[in-house]
């Protein structure tokens, strides 16, 4: 036999792959082999991803670039459960970049990840799950998704994982989640509040942080808030706020602790909190705000005002934190519903807010004048505690701060103050209607209303309305009428009201349009108010030119002053004329304007004589000064006499031209004044001397009646009525005049509306009552209202006055009673 030949090993099937080991240093390459169909290459390929994705967001935008979240997606549901690992901690790596995260919001993966978050999968893959939902909760509309696809229930639960990171995913997931008002809701009835108190125990303090975070949210429910408290979850809080070591947290837990202390039973806890004796401004910030949200129940303030809760704040407004001055004053603000409190702030808070209106910060001023609002309304003493702490002064520079809701507050507190005359008038002096001027211009309807108010409050005062006037607040007050704020359109209409109780702010009113957007207001139904109505009367009232041109009618408490003229019935939309520009128009064929101006014109006096005989006298180069006005002021510098005769006349040179530039500043500076009516003047003298004397009214009306007829070319006969040449005596007038303005006393050929007119300014000259009534073509009547003798027989009978029309064209001094046929007859053709 031969010898044995070892025999050699099974050869492998020819169609068989031979292992080979790849070495790859490239991305592509690997992502490349998540399309392979081994287990094996796989979950190789996914633990190299992770590694590249986790170097930096470059390398996560390549592999979004080379396509690899697509290929991901599949896998994240594979059956092997380490390919299934690696892919989902692929994906928790990636997220992180934000064109990922929208690619995976396209893919839906929510539900695939919210799938993995069963019990019976890895931990490794509930901490990548929960991290790649974290960092897309984010967005809103994942939120909505992980909602709706049932996510909140599994997340709850990872609270309890003995793994600290899936704690952490969980419950920073549930902390973005719960900013939305439905998560809120769901989370309270699946019972979240054990499981996050239980982290708020966590060693580490990024997981205690998000708890606090997330039960600082949710504790703004009352129902959480209840099972927060059944839960002992104060007892949490507090801890916290005990141990130095847990220093970091106590702002975040005085934040869900203020929400607490919105109900009455845990308010006590505040004083143990800790956080009022804190030098720590978070904390003390904080403090200030669980007292304000504390501050909203009456209840809560009366503990609060027991436990002397006024000195903390007052101290707190004195840090040198912006923070916890904001907060403070608004806990001031809040705790001033309570009167005892706001009697304790009043004599002790107040200096202290009066100096924070001077402060840099925009936020510390609008807290503390807003603090003040509340402190100063319906509180006279508070009031002149702001005045003594010489608040008047900063307020009124709050009126030029930057944030709306100071402007506003502002305002409000100088009203409260006006409510006592001596600060009014002390307002007032400070120039308050000057700086209103501004905030009228505000976009802002809350300031627009609080500057109308006050305009409407300082506005009783003459001084102020020429303030407001001449600093040209006016316009933007007639533009807050067109408001659509019903607030602001109210407060404008008051403004606009008392402002019309002089006669220049009414004509500047009623120039700028005021009258015609009150009449807008005052036709629709939902605009108008009572305001507006008052305004409209008011404002006619104080211009009686324009409410005899628009409505015709004159009563008897509308006294007819110098200035007043009649242009006839203007049309409607069409513009009121001043009486200057109606003086400026070239003499035409229309209806003459007829004014009245009894008052003697007073001529400027112009000492040029005197004064450069005084400039003459001087030895020395000097000054003088030469008014022709009140304010114009003219300073001439003089050279020495006998200095030859070529500086004589160059001086004489200087002082002429210095004349001539002061005599045009002087035109440029005057106001047109229409020119004196000296025969008016005698007429009215005239009807004080003998009319006036009468024993009754019926005797002082009759007996005017008569001289106006005189005045005006005496009685006419009915028949002969078109003989009356009047229109013919005016155009002589005009003509002579070269103008279509003529004063009342020119008019020696009067008809029925220059009669009417002469009757009413004398009349009113001399204390009669009477209106004046314009009718159509030409006619023009006064009524007076007369009370009858008694009868014979009954003595002491009051009889109530009746209404007569006056004649002045037929029968001169003839009263017809109201409504008779005479009467009818005299008003009509």
């Amino acid at each position: 036999m031969g010898k044995k030949v070892k025999k050699e090993g099974e050869p492998l099937p020819k169609d068989a792959f031979d292992p080979l080991l790849i070495e790859s240093k490239t991305a592509a390459t690997v992502v490349l082999m998540l399309s392979s169909p081994e287990e094996e290459v796989l979950a190789k390929a996914c633990d190299s991803l992770y590694k590249f994705a986790s170097k930096g967001d470059e390398n996560k935008a390549t592999l979004l670039g080379l396509g690899a979240v697509e290929l991901l997606y599949k896998l994240i549901s594979h059956e092997d459960p380490i390919v299934r690992r690696n892919a989902i901690m692929v994906f928790g790596i990636m997220a992180s970049n934000h064109d990922v995260k929208k690619l995976l919001r396209e893919l839906d993966v929510t539900n695939s990840l919210i799938s993995h978050l069963v019990p019976e999968e890895d931990v490794v893959i509930h901490e990548f799950a929960t991290l790649c939902l974290a960092y897309m909760a984010v967005e809103y509309t994942t939120k909505v998704q992980i909602f709706e696809q049932g996510g909140l229930e599994p997340l709850i639960r990872l609270l309890g994982s003995p793994d600290p990171d899936v704690q952490k995913n969980s419950v920073e997931c549930i902390y973005l989640l719960v900013q939305d008002f439905q998560s809120r809701a769901a989370v309270r009835e699946l019972n979240i509040i054990p499981p996050l108190l239980e982290l708020l125990k966590s060693e580490y303090p990024i997981i205690q942080l998000l708890a606090l975070k997330t039960l600082e949210v949710i504790s703004k429910d009352g129902e959480t808030r209840i099972m927060l408290g059944e839960n002992k979850g104060l007892d949490c809080l507090l801890t916290i706020l005990e141990t130095n070591e847990f220093s970091d947290l106590h702002v975040e837990a005085l934040a869900v602790l203020g929400n607490c202390l919105e109900d009455v039973h845990t308010l006590q806890l505040v004083q143990q909190s800790g956080g009022r004796d804190s030098t720590i401004p978070d904390i003390q910030k904080n403090a200030a705000k669980a007292i304000t949200k504390a501050a909203y129940d009456s209840e809560n303030r009366n503990i609060l005002n027991e436990e002397e809760v006024e000195k903390c704040l007052i101290n707190l407004l004195e840090t040198d934190n912006d923070g916890v001055k904001v907060a403070a004053s608004q806990a001031v603000s809040a705790m001033c519903a309570n009167l005892a409190s706001k009697r304790a702030f009043g004599l002790q808070g107040i200096p202290q807010l009066v100096q924070l209106l001077s402060s840099d910060n925009e936020e510390v001023k609008e807290a503390a004048v807003t603090a003040l609002v509340n402190l100063t309304a319906a509180s006279p003493s508070n009031a002149s505690a702001v005045a003594e702490a010489e608040g008047i002064e900063p307020l009124l520079n709050t009126l030029y701060a930057q944030r709306d809701g100071a402007v506003a507050s502002a305002a409000t507190v100088l009203t409260n103050l006006a409510m006592q005359e001596p600060l009014r008038v002390n307002i007032q002096n400070h120039g308050i209607m000057s700086a209103l001027a501004e905030p009228l211009r505000s976009p802002n309807s809350q300031v627009q209303s609080k500057a109308a108010f006050a305009v409407a409050v300082f506005g009783c005062d003459a001084d102020a309305r020429t303030e407001l006037r001449n600093a040209g607040g006016l316009g933007p007050l007639v533009e807050l009428l067109h408001s659509k704020n019903e607030e602001v359109r109210r407060n404008a209409c008051w403004a606009v009201m008392i402002c019309a109780s002089d006669e220049l702010t009414a004509v500047e009113l009623c120039r700028l349009g005021a009258l015609d957007i009150l009449e807008e207001i005052n036709l629709s139904v939902s605009r108008k108010n009572n305001f507006s109505e008052a305004a409209l009367e008011k404002l006619l009232d104080n211009n009686l030119s324009q409410k005899y041109s628009q409505m015709g009618y004159l009563s008897s408490n509308n006294i007819i002053t110098d200035g007043f003229y009649d242009c006839g019935q203007i049309k409607p939309g069409m513009k009121f004329s001043s009486l200057e520009e109606l003086s400026m128009q070239a003499l035409t064929d229309r209806r003459a304007i007829i004014f009245i101006n009894a008052k003697p014109q007073e001529e400027p006096v112009r000492q040029q004589k005197n004064q450069t005989n005084r400039c003459s006298n001087l030895s020395l180069p000097g000054v003088f000064f030469l008014k022709t006005g009140k304010k114009e002021m003219l300073i001439v510098f003089c050279v020495r006499k006998g200095k030859g005769k070529k500086e004589d006349e160059k001086s004489k040179e200087v002082i002429q031209i210095l004349f001539a530039v002061q005599d045009k500043i002087t035109l440029q500076n005057t106001h047109w004044l229409p020119p004196p009516d000296l025969i008016l003047l005698d007429y009215i003298n005239d009807a004080s001397k003998t009319i006036l004397p009468l024993t009754t009214t019926r005797k002082q009306v009759v007996a005017l009646a008569q001289f106006v007829a005189e005045k005006m070319g005496g009685p006419i006969e009915r028949d002969k009525l078109h003989d009356f040449s009047w229109e013919l005596h005016i155009s002589e007038i005009e003509f002579e005049l070269k103008c279509n303005v003529v004063p009342i006393g020119k008019v020696k050929k009067g008809t029925f509306y220059h009669r009417a007119l002469l009757f009413k300014v004398i009349a009113d000259r001399i204390g009669i009552g009477c209106s004046l009534v314009r009718g159509k073509y030409n006619r023009a009547w006064n009524e007076v209202k007369l009370v009858d003798d008694s009868p014979q027989g009954i003595a002491g009978l009051l009889l109530p006055p009746r209404e007569y029309i006056v004649d002045l064209m037929f029968e001169p001094g003839c009263l017809m009673k109201e409504g008779s046929v005479e009467a009818d007859q005299y008003k009509h053709i």
